[in-house]
């Protein structure tokens, strides 16, 4: 999914959408999860859309069951054809890609439209003198960090592991909510990410937005990471102008965090295994949804004083 609006950005460009809703269509789309779609929608902002949305399928339907929205899933059903556009709809302009041959993307630097195929990508970073050495892979965040996401990443890093290779970058993982940790705990795919080096930061928008006291390179130095959040404008992830920021999904990230550069192309790379031996990474596996459910974890709400007259908020001066 994250290769799909990672295309439609080459395309477009960050302003290619703007004043436009960006509606996805055809037979490809039976082949997308739910959280998949999410992920392409949460995107149309950076192609400018005022919004970005797909029809009805069952795989929406899916999904509301096992969030616990099953009454929702069913009103859909029985109306799902208001939920689709409408026989022979025109639209302004048509894009058209073929899901069977699209290729793995990288996006960036400094920009989430300067879009790269995986295939022609080393050679991108090696002309346009990019630091090749992967200082850091972060994964996760509202864009990609699904449990579908999460399994295909932890497929990455088992492969690997099996083979006593860990991490060579400083590898993050960031859950995009506390649902999403609490079930990639009890399913171990945390502790899958931790025995290959991982750090787990907390349920929140962290590096993405900036939210990052970053102590691995000092601020100014030119260095190269490489995320499946959405935005990789200068400075948004850690404040520094010198760090060349990509765009790519959690399954290439973690890919690239194990091998350490950004000129690793997984599809045609080796690894080389803790025996001296090289072996190559397999296709990433990953369960669309949890087979054991959602975990809803912590419920950290507190609720309000029913009296609040009495309560003080004290602010500091600074």
């Amino acid at each position: 999914a994250k290769d799909v609006i990672l295309k439609v950005a080459g395309i477009l460009t960050v302003k290619g959408g703007t004043g436009a809703i960006v509606e996805y269509f055809g037979d490809g789309v039976e082949s997308l999860s739910c959280t998949g779609m999410g992920t392409i929608c949460n995107m149309g902002a950076e192609i400018g859309a005022t919004t970005s949305m797909f029809p009805y399928s069952e795989r929406m339907a899916r999904y509301l069951k096992a969030t616990n929205r099953a009454d929702i899933a069913a009103c859909a059903n029985d109306h799902k054809e208001l939920l689709v556009a409408d026989p022979g709809a025109q639209y302004d302009q048509l894009i058209e890609i073929d899901l069977s041959t699209l290729e793995p993307h990288i996006n960036g630097p400094f920009t989430p439209d300067l879009a790269h195929p995986l295939s022609e990508f080393a050679q991108a970073v090696k002309e346009k003198g990019w630091p090749e050495e992967l200082t850091v892979g972060l994964i996760g965040s509202c864009t990609n960090s699904s449990y579908e996401d999460m399994s295909r990443s932890a497929s990455i890093v088992k492969q690997a592991l099996d083979h006593g290779v860990k991490a060579k970058s400083i590898f993050n993982i960031t859950p995009g909510s506390e649902q999403i940790r609490a079930t990639i705990a009890r399913d171990g795919l945390l502790d899958t990410f931790e025995e290959a080096g991982g750090t787990v930061l907390a349920n929140a928008c962290g590096p993405c937005i900036g939210q990052w006291n970053r102590s691995d390179v000092p601020k100014g130095t030119p260095n190269s990471i490489i995320t499946s959040f959405n935005r990789n404008f200068t400075s948004r992830n850690d404040g520094n102008p010198k760090t060349h920021a990509f765009v790519a999904s959690p399954e290439l990230v973690t890919a690239m965090a194990l091998a350490g550069r950004l000129t690793f192309n997984p599809s045609t790379d080796t690894l080389t295994g803790e025996d001296g031996r090289e072996f190559k990474l397999a296709n990433p596996l990953g369960d669309e949804l949890p087979s054991a459910g959602f975990d809803a974890g912590e419920d950290t709400f507190q609720p309000p004083v029913e009296d609040g007259s009495g309560v003080e908020v004290n602010v500091a001066p600074t």
